[in-house]
């Protein structure tokens, strides 16, 4: 009976890895899975080693070095000693599963990652490390595939899972009427992160913009993206003075019927740009970091709609560059520049058609159930 174990870091990496784990369930109804995951991991039949309640915290506080130094000497010890898989899979969450990933190495348990680090745009010395130890990567954008190869790491390209994952735009009017939104007006949707270090840098800029666009375009409403991990005091302590709907759980459905879009830098682009609603990327962080940043950065571009184009299509306001100003001024040009704005769509559109139209999750179980 074929075993494998599968490690997740955040709540997207369980999304995947729930689908990959569904499909490995219906073609091979015998194999037994385990790993770390959440709900969707949970709910496809995996016996979960332990939840991601202590590996989606960001930073570098004592705490959270001792959570994640712990819990990989406890995920180590039980996958080589007691479960002893055929494979293990890795999915996104690099710092962690990379540095697991050499005891797995050293037991001779087959690894595989998918979604791996992305080595193309910082900390491209990783690279050596993946080459060490990991069997094969099965990657989501075309172009990692040559860089890999060149390096002479074993790879395959399955798509990007979002292509197929993306549900279709929402009717607007209905989307409206729900929310109690006004048809006759522009809808600017803001998407301010999911994590409170980002509200904190990003949120006082995205209101105030937010704020001087309303009163200069009277034809423009706002809405907020509430991030389901955050608490309701979270948002409140930033939109207490404005009116500013706010939606809870349904991302995408608001990104699929918003005119233009001011976000922190995410997948929630890729997304974005799927749906081809023009957007701009603003980010800013402690200087230190930021610093730190640009020492082990790889390119210059950092949404990744302008990184597949290989052109800057989507503004992007980072650190110095994220001001009240600039926010207002660009996501003018998205709404009332007609020529911007085509353009824009334009480029978004290429996007897509750049991404493969595999199904991601199914290319990963294809490569798992050759190789297991």
């Amino acid at each position: 009976m074929k075993k494998l174990f599968i490690i997740t870091g955040d709540y997207s990496g369980d999304i995947h890895a729930g689908r990959v784990a569904e499909i490995l369930k219906q073609q091979n109804p015998d194999i037994i899975i385990e790993g770390i995951g959440g709900d969707n991991l949970r709910n496809a039949g995996v016996k979960l080693f332990t939840n991601q309640s202590k590996m989606g915290a960001v930073g570098l506080t004592p705490k959270i070095l001792f959570d994640h130094i712990t819990l990989g000497k406890r995920v180590v010890d039980y996958v080589t000693k007691e479960f002893k898989p055929d494979m293990v899979l890795l999915i996104d969450y690099g710092a962690f599963n990379l540095s697991v990933s050499k005891f797995f190495k050293r037991a001779s348990i087959k690894t595989f990652y998918y979604i791996p680090p992305q080595v193309w745009a910082s900390r491209k010395w990783r690279i050596n490390t993946i080459k060490k130890n990991i069997d094969k990567v099965l990657c989501i954008f075309p172009f990692e595939v040559e860089m890999y190869k060149s390096y002479g790491i074993e790879t395959h390209y399955c798509g990007h899972p979002l292509v197929k994952q993306l549900p279709e735009k929402v009717n607007r009017d209905e989307f409206f009427e729900k929310h109690g939104l006004d048809k006759t007006k522009k809808l600017v949707s803001i998407f301010p992160g999911s994590r409170e270090f980002e509200l904190s840098n990003l949120m006082k800029i995205f209101i105030k913009a937010a704020g001087i666009l309303k009163l200069k375009h009277p034809d423009i409403q706002f809405c907020v993206s509430h991030a389901p991990n955050l608490s309701d005091e979270v948002y409140s302590k930033y939109l207490r003075h404005s009116d500013f709907r706010v939606i809870k759980g349904e991302n995408q459905a608001l990104l699929s019927v918003s005119d233009a879009l001011i976000l922190a830098s995410g997948t929630v682009a890729l997304e974005a740009a799927l749906y081809q609603v023009p957007m701009i990327i603003a980010y800013r962080g402690p200087w230190l970091f930021y610093l730190v940043y640009l020492l082990v950065r790889c390119i210059k571009m950092v949404s990744l709609p302008n990184i597949i184009l290989g052109k800057i299509t989507v503004p992007e306001l980072t650190q110095g560059k994220c001001t009240t100003k600039n926010v207002v001024e660009e996501t003018e040009k998205n709404l009332y520049d007609e020529n911007v704005r085509k353009i824009r769509i334009q480029d978004l559109g290429e996007v897509k058609s750049k991404l493969s139209d595999k199904y991601s999750a199914e290319e990963v179980v294809k490569e798992i159930t050759k190789n297991i």
